[in-house]
């Protein structure tokens, strides 16, 4: 399965696109660019994602195993996994995200969070938070 292009792609691709469709109407002797200004290299803030509960259905699969989604029947019955159905959406994102930086350790988590694109994270919480 071919996931889509982030956001954040499919637009540096159409600046992209649209400063070759620019250059390409110029000149050949004129076709400069500008240095851009200060202001213009300022990092872009952070798109807010929004999650797909059926791509986040999906992708949590992998989760059954240990977090017991489905009747949370844990695979490990003497270790303490959370239940992670029902929990909120910010606090799955954030736990996801740390796990992927290495603010939180555990193997097992941190090669999963590894694993997902921010997005996929923004599907897996809005998909988990909805359980009950």
């Amino acid at each position: 399965m071919m996931r889509p292009l982030p956001l954040a792609a499919l637009l540096a691709f159409a600046a992209a696109l649209s400063v070759a469709a620019v250059t390409a109407q110029v000149a050949p002797e004129t076709a400069t660019v500008a240095a851009p200004a200060a202001s213009d290299l300022a990092p872009a803030a952070a798109p807010v994602l929004v999650g797909n509960a059926e791509n986040g259905r999906i992708l949590a699969y992998t989760c059954q195993g240990c977090h017991g989604v489905t009747g949370y029947k844990n695979a490990y019955p003497s270790f303490r996994v959370p239940l992670i159905g029902g929990q909120s959406a910010e606090y799955t994102a954030q736990a996801l995200h740390e796990y992927k930086a290495g603010n939180r350790k555990h193997p097992t988590m941190q090669a999963q969070a590894e694993s997902f694109s921010s997005q996929d994270i923004a599907d897996l919480s809005i998909y988990l938070s909805s359980l009950k």
